[in-house]
């Protein structure tokens, strides 16, 4: 059969239809997935000992003949056991195999093969249990730098390594598309190479600089890409020139001092407006660090050069928050605030929809019902989206035409998962960069501690005690409803059966809401009310409050099987509270046997450091857990860490940028290829690079 890189993987030996089936739940479905299909380790089969000399702290290859047939035996239902005795010229070993039947037809007594395993020693006699074997002189699974694949039920590693293998041996590998200058420039072997070294490595040298050009050429799409999307961001349209107004007029409207953070972004915001220039700016800040002020500034620099502007918020509760904050803070100045939800009767929709049309409303604040196509504004000038990674590139496009093809509006998008600042330059590559790094006065540290699920009682003890001091308490669940089916039938905390079990058995007494993603947006935004009108004193509730409303009564959040989190969402909803005046807390509950899990968790409990946690995250779970790719509209990385591959990534960045300076549209021959490539990469973000 001849194999190209289009040959579905179905059509290669000992694949079929039912193992198609699996590949396709690893996003593998042709010979040319198989090869972009990279190992996540390796496991280095090139050590050989003889039986004697065999170390007892790590695996290595022995060269043995069986010098009987193996002996089966079962042991009980679904454990069955071969065994046979092997011996070199040093002396003799028994290899026994668990549930591999299939060995005892396969080995043969008096031919040599290669075993790889460890060798354990029990009164002075050696084994090795359910070695690696092959025949001696094969040298595909033993004496070599073996790939280890990330995998699926029914798919093994032999498999995997195997099809992968007769791809390659195929002579199939990716077309270049890296221009020969950028390869010379900076030292990289062929894709040909790269492709082959990264699943079958001769050496440790020739892994390396296979990963050093698949990581690069990764950075490097990703560096042109964003560039590309920033440039033709800046040549779509002028952006209205909206003059900055004497600081002081805005300062006359605050109750409080903003923080010299506060002060320098807003700072950064007005140069902005006032250049010409299209603003794209991310504003990104830890929790509670007072971003919204600048939402605020900017709307009212905007407002007063006589545009309109508009606030999408993710949900309708923080959409009413911010038009309350936001009448208060601006109405004194005349400038008219109207909340647009899809809460709204039919009736005041139409209202609010027309004042915006014809101009009587300057600033509208709502959620993705602002990009309905029934909203019209009269002069759109700037765009304010709140919590960023909430909302995919799609959405942010929609709101953005309201402005018009012409005159597009300044847009400015806020987000609360602090990342690195070097990291925030690459991954918001499109966007200016401002990081609000102080927080304001008053903000109460939380103390964070690690409770154990044996100490249950004791810190149900202390959620009663917040409640007789009058305060209120959240409770986050990591799932809804109770399945033993998933997450391997652990007994994960279900938020329905939780919050019937706390109302009925522990909190009788109290008044206990519930609140998930799977309920209607009215029972949802009125579970959420009672709990900000303090109606409701213990909120039990799965993620949907990470993104909520300030309460400066709540001052306990208790996250149930916390370890199932990521770092970065555990200090997001640790940001529920420390919101007033008031000491505050967050237990996070667990029943983790991981040392690597408690160790994350004691790292949230030792700082309220959102860029510091932020970096223990990325490390822990890679870029694209870490933002939602889809939902970002950022391209997922196969093998580049952008925590770990700092260097590569500025030497990436260096090249596209010397690339497109000399040919900004990527327009020259040499070049199509790569701008085919930053295509493929954008795929998922619409209107790009079309």
């Amino acid at each position: 059969m001849t194999v190209t890189m289009d040959t579905p993987v179905r059509n290669l030996p000992q694949v079929g239809e039912v193992r198609a089936g699996k590949l396709a739940k690893l996003g593998i479905a042709t010979a040319a997935d198989l090869l972009s299909y990279y190992p996540r380790n390796y496991e280095d089969r090139t050590r050989f000992s003889t039986i004697a000399d065999a170390p007892m702290d790590r695996r290595v290859c022995i060269t043995a003949t069986p010098t009987e047939y193996p002996h089966y035996a079962y042991l009980r239902k679904g454990l069955e056991m071969v065994s046979l005795i092997a011996m070199d010229d040093s002396g003799t070993i028994r290899l026994v195999f668990f549930n591999q039947v299939y060995v005892k037809n396969v080995l043969v007594p008096g031919r040599e093969y290669v075993f790889y395993g460890m060798v354990e020693e029990q009164s002075g006699k050696r084994s090795m249990t359910n070695p690696v074997f092959e025949a001696a002189g094969k040298s595909v699974v033993t004496g070599r730098i073996m790939p280890i694949y990330p995998l699926t039920a029914g798919i093994t590693n032999v498999l995997m390594s195997g099809w992968t293998r007769q791809v390659l041996e195929a002579g199939l590998r990716p077309p270049e598309t890296l221009p020969e200058s950028v390869r010379r420039a900076h030292a990289l072997v062929s894709v040909e190479q790269a492709v082959q070294d990264i699943h079958f490595p001769s050496d440790d040298q020739a892994l390396a600089r296979a990963r050093r050009r698949l990581t690069f050429e990764e950075l490097f799409y990703l560096s042109a890409g964003l560039r590309l999307l920033k440039d033709r961001r800046n040549r779509v349209g002028k952006g209205r020139e909206i003059p900055e107004t004497p600081w002081e007029q805005f300062r006359a409207l605050l109750p409080f001092e903003p923080t010299g953070a506060q002060r320098r972004v807003m700072g950064e915001v007005a140069a902005d407006l006032s250049s010409g220039r299209l603003m794209n700016r991310l504003v990104q800040g830890d929790v509670g660090s007072g971003k919204t002020l600048v939402a605020a500034y900017a709307a009212w620099l905007a407002i007063r050069a006589g545009h309109q502007a508009a606030i999408m918020a993710p949900t309708e509760i923080l959409a009413e928050q911010h038009a309350r904050l936001l009448r208060e803070l601006l109405e004194p100045a005349g400038i008219r605030v109207e909340l647009l939800t899809g809460a709204l009767t039919a009736a005041e929709k139409r209202r609010r929809r027309k004042a915006l049309e014809e101009g009587e409303t300057d600033l509208a604040v709502g959620t993705h019902a602002l990009i309905s196509e029934s909203v019209r504004f009269r002069d759109l000038a700037l765009i304010v989206a709140d919590e960023q990674h909430r909302f995919g590139v799609a959405q942010r496009s929609a709101l953005a035409a309201k402005g018009g093809e012409q005159t597009p509006p300044h847009a400015l998008v806020m987000s609360a998962t602090p990342i690195p600042r070097t990291l925030a330059l690459i991954v918001y590559g499109d966007l200016d960069v401002s990081v609000v790094d102080e927080m304001p006065p008053g903000r109460t540290p939380v103390d964070t501690f690690v409770i154990r699920d044996d100490k249950r009682e004791r810190m149900y003890g202390f959620v009663r005690k917040q409640t007789q001091e009058g305060h209120q308490v959240y409770i986050v669940c990591p799932a809804v409803e109770e399945n033993p089916e998933e997450e391997g039938g652990m007994d994960l905390k279900a938020v329905k059966a939780y919050a019937e079990k706390l109302r009925t058995e522990v909190f009788p007494d109290l008044a206990v809401g519930l609140v998930h993603g799977k309920m209607r947006p009215k029972e949802k935004d009125a579970a959420m009310a009672a709990f900000v009108s303090g109606e409701t004193q213990v909120l039990v509730s799965t993620t949907v409050v990470e993104v909520g409303v300030d309460v400066p009564n709540a001052t306990l959040m208790i996250i149930e099987d916390a370890d199932r989190f990521g770092l970065s969402q555990l200090h997001q909803l640790r940001g529920r509270v420390g919101r007033g005046k008031f000491p505050s807390f967050c237990v996070l509950m667990t029943a983790t046997q991981s040392r690597n899990a408690m160790v994350r968790l004691r790292t949230l409990a030792d700082t309220n450091d959102g860029f510091r946690i932020s970096e223990e995250d990325l490390k822990v779970r890679g870029p694209g857990e870490f933002f939602g790719s889809r939902q970002h509209g950022m391209p997922e990385m196969k093998l580049a860490d952008l925590t770990g591959d700092m260097r590569v990534l500025q030497e990436a960045q260096m090249a596209a940028g010397e690339l497109l300076d000399g040919d900004p549209d990527l327009v020259r021959p040499e070049n199509r290829p790569v701008l085919e490539r930053v295509r493929q990469l954008f795929a998922d973000s619409p209107d790009i690079f079309s």
